[in-house]
């Protein structure tokens, strides 16, 4: 399984801070953003389910807009939600 993560620092610090401050330091150690935290359509993806009453990390990307000739025009923030593998569980078998 490989989640979107795109190599930021700054949200890789702050996914950590959240998993620390919720479910100990022990999580937020195993805490790698490639493989075991993921949005909610990553999860469903590889058969996964959110289990009931999990809340979402929060998180931010950057999303750029480019113009017909690929060419960046604009770069604005988008909230991203995720969860970590201990708030999921596999569907069926």
């Amino acid at each position: 399984m490989k989640s979107s993560y795109r190599n930021s620092e700054k949200t890789r610090e702050l996914v950590k801070a959240q998993l620390e401050e919720r479910f100990g330091p022990e999580i937020a150690s195993s805490y790698d953003p490639f493989t075991n935290v993921m949005t909610m359509r990553d999860w469903n993806k590889y058969g996964y389910r959110i289990k009931k009453g999990e809340k979402a990390l929060k998180s931010v990307t950057m999303v750029e807009k480019k113009d017909q000739n690929g060419e960046v025009i604009k770069r604005y923030p988008k909230r991203v939600c995720l969860f970590h593998e201990i708030q999921c569980e596999k569907v069926g078998n």
